[in-house]
């Protein structure tokens, strides 16, 4: 781990294609790897019109918080319709998934413990 600081623009980051398996239209900036910091990884996903993340779950916690776009989550059950602004927390072990329901990229940012950064 470098744990040295780190500045950069997210659109320099590479932007990869999220597998069908998990995701349609979708795509994934890691912004913090485990490499670089301690506790936390960072990644920006940019979901387009027509795209979905589909559901799963995982034993780590999300913070996410919606930069563009119109979108709708469901974590367990409940289902949200969210915008640019809004911020989300997702606790361990909740079935989740995302929906771009705009006709832009529903893009936002999603912090995970360093656990679930493989």
């Amino acid at each position: 781990m470098s744990c040295e600081p780190k500045v950069i623009n997210w659109k320099d980051v590479e932007a990869k294609e999220v597998p069908e398996s998990m995701a349609t239209k979708t795509t994934i900036r890691w912004l913090i790897e485990p490499k670089d910091a301690p506790n936390f990884c960072m990644r920006i996903f940019e979901v387009m019109p027509g795209g979905v993340i589909k559901e799963h779950s995982h034993p780590w916690e999300h913070e996410i918080f919606v930069l563009k776009g119109r979108g709708k989550i469901r974590i367990g059950k409940e289902e949200y319709e969210v915008k640019e602004g809004d911020f989300i927390y997702i606790p361990p072990c909740k079935e989740h998934y995302y929906e771009n329901l705009g006709d832009e990229p529903f893009t936002f940012i999603c912090v995970i413990p360093k656990d679930g950064c493989k």
